[in-house]
């Protein structure tokens, strides 16, 4: 059985959230949260990619 990244999982979990978090600010109908996300979101992924990289 493979051991479980958690840092690594937690980072995942967090970049989904900001997405539903998009999500939730489209129906809230207010662009500052929509970007605010969006761009949370994507600063995370980026450096959980570049994380990943540096490890493999």
């Amino acid at each position: 059985m493979k051991n479980i990244n958690v840092p690594m999982l937690l980072l995942s979990i967090l970049v989904i959230a900001m997405f539903v978090g998009v999500g939730l600010a489209i129906a809230l109908r207010s662009i500052w949260l929509v970007l605010l996300f969006l761009f949370l979101g994507s600063v995370l992924m980026s450096f959980g990619i570049s994380r990943k990289k540096k490890v493999t």
